[in-house]
C-alpha cells in the first residue's frame, strides 16, 4: 500500500537513482580524543612547573579564594626569617629590587605574601612595611584553604 518491495523482497525506503553506499552522519570522535589527551598531559607537565616549591608551613584560612593571576608574585617569610622573591632568597635591603626585577617596575601589581606559621606577627609586619616602602600596596595574603 505505498511500500516498495526491494529486490531482497524485504521493505526499502531507497529511491530509484540513490547510491549504493549509504552515508554515515556519525561523528568521529578520535581525533577529539587524541587532542584532549594531549592537552592532557601538556597541563600535567606544566602543572608543576607553575608552581612555588619553597616548604613553608601555612596557618589556614576560610575566606572565599580570589582568582589568581597568570604570573604571580610571591614574597616568602621563611620560619628563619629569611625574605624570597619567588624562590629566590634575598637580602632584606635588596627585596626592592628584585620586587622591581620580578613586576618590571609596576608597582600596582598584586603581591603574594606567604608566611611560616612560626613567622611572629611583628617580623610579619615588618616585611609588610618595606614591600610598603617600596611602593606596593597591593598585597594578598596567602594561606592554605580551612574550610572542609
Amino acid at each position: 500500500m505505498g511500500a516498495k518491495l526491494g529486490s531482497s523482497g524485504a521493505f526499502s525506503s531507497r529511491r530509484r537513482g540513490d547510491d549504493d553506499l549509504a552515508e554515515a552522519h556519525e561523528i568521529n570522535v578520535t581525533p577529539f580524543i587524541d587532542v584532549m589527551l594531549v592537552l592532557l598531559i601538556i597541563f600535567m607537565v606544566a602543572a608543576p612547573l607553575a608552581t612555588v616549591d619553597l616548604g613553608v608551613d601555612l596557618p589556614a584560612s576560610t575566606a572565599e579564594p580570589q582568582p589568581r593571576p597568570d604570573r604571580p608574585v610571591f614574597v616568602t617569610v621563611k620560619p628563619d626569617l629569611s625574605v624570597a622573591v619567588g624562590e629566590d632568597v634575598i637580602a632584606r635591603d635588596g627585596l626592592t629590587s628584585a620586587l622591581d626585577g620580578a613586576t618590571q617596575g609596576k608597582k600596582d601589581e598584586r603581591i603574594f605574601l606567604r608566611a611560616d606559621k612560626a613567622v611572629s606577627y611583628g617580623d610579619l609586619m615588618e616585611v609588610m612595611n618595606l614591600l610598603r616602602n617600596a611602593g606596593y600596596l597591593k598585597i594578598a595574603l596567602v594561606g592554605l584553604d580551612g574550610r572542609s
